[in-house]
């Protein structure tokens, strides 16, 4: 049914990855790593960080939305991660 209206299938929460760009210093970038880690160690799903800083590409993107989470590739939330919703996003 998924490929009839155009919708992928998810993949299994532990071929998942989830993507947190933010910044050093960036208060609410640390409370986003504690949930990301939490969550991807809950579920299986790998997780990895990205500076803001270190990529000009990111930084025109994402600049004035730190930090940021991508769910394999794609914007999943900014500036807030709500743990619930990430685990629906990964499929737990």
């Amino acid at each position: 049914m998924g490929a009839m209206f155009g919708r992928k299938k998810k993949a299994d929460a532990g071929a998942r990855t989830v993507t947190l760009i933010g910044r050093p210093g960036c208060h609410l970038c640390d409370d986003a790593r504690a949930v990301v880690e939490a969550v991807c160690a809950e579920t299986g799903a790998s997780w990895e960080e990205k500076d803001i800083t270190r990529d000009e590409d990111l930084y025109r993107a994402y600049w004035e939305q730190i930090p940021v989470v991508l769910v394999d590739g794609e914007q999943h939330t900014f500036w807030r991660v709500d743990a619930e919703r990430l685990r629906r996003e990964l499929g737990a």
